[in-house]
């Protein structure tokens, strides 16, 4: 099994950060939270932190996991199990580079991207609420 971890980001004014996959990355242009695999021997903590310095240039000041999935895709033999955090960052300092794009959403407009299979259950979580990452923050 692939084990993979993804951040959730949520700014004050409740807008979640999300990321479009390269034109040249699999699932192209598809919208996703920042994160990537996990390496082996690597906690999910670690592999968050790691990832978030990588794609996005910050460090992780704390999180706490909020929903994990699993899922297979069609084209892949291994399945994937995502677990996904709130995860607090410095927003005013993040610098994106391993997206097309990315934007800051609120939960309710989250619906309006193509994001990747996976991500749905988390998503409609996120949309009506029931999730709230800077709510599972501050109960830290």
């Amino acid at each position: 099994m692939l084990h993979v971890v993804a951040a959730v980001i949520e700014r004050p004014d409740r807008r979640l950060l999300i990321g479009q996959r390269r034109r040249s990355d699999t699932s192209p242009l598809k919208w996703e939270f920042p994160g990537g695999k996990v390496r082996t021997g690597e906690s999910f903590e670690k592999a968050l932190r790691r990832e978030l310095h990588e794609e996005l240039g910050v460090v992780l000041e704390r999180c706490a996991e909020i929903a994990s999935i699993r899922h297979r895709y069609a084209n892949t033999s291994e399945p994937l199990e995502i677990h996904f955090f709130a995860a607090q960052v410095p927003v005013d300092v993040i610098s994106p580079s391993a997206f097309e794009q990315t934007a800051w959403v609120l939960p309710r407009e989250l619906s309006q991207y193509d994001f990747l299979e996976a991500n749905k259950h988390l998503l409609a979580l996120l949309a009506t609420g029931r999730i709230k990452p800077a709510e599972v923050l501050a109960g830290l």
